[in-house]
């Protein structure tokens, strides 16, 4: 699944378009290099985001298309 799209699934990032942009902008990490928005996700990558005054870092769980909102938090675990 692309980067972006995980992103929205994931419900790291509201839409998918800022998604697209943060990559773009070089804010989105995978494994510890800077990913495009076309970057294959998965399982048992590490993506750290860079926007707003804290970073996230996470490590993906689950790729999947289609997400509810209870499974979307299941994705994912916050990483340190």
């Amino acid at each position: 699944m692309r980067l972006d799209k995980y992103l929205k699934n994931a419900r790291l990032i509201k839409r998918r378009t800022i998604a697209n942009e943060a990559c773009d902008a070089g804010k989105v990490v995978v494994n510890g290099k800077v990913a495009r928005a076309s970057y294959d996700v998965k399982e048992g990558d590490i993506i750290e985001i860079q926007m707003g005054a804290k970073p996230v870092k996470v490590r993906v769980l689950v790729v999947s298309e289609h997400a509810t909102k209870a499974d979307a938090a299941q994705m994912y675990e916050v990483a340190q």
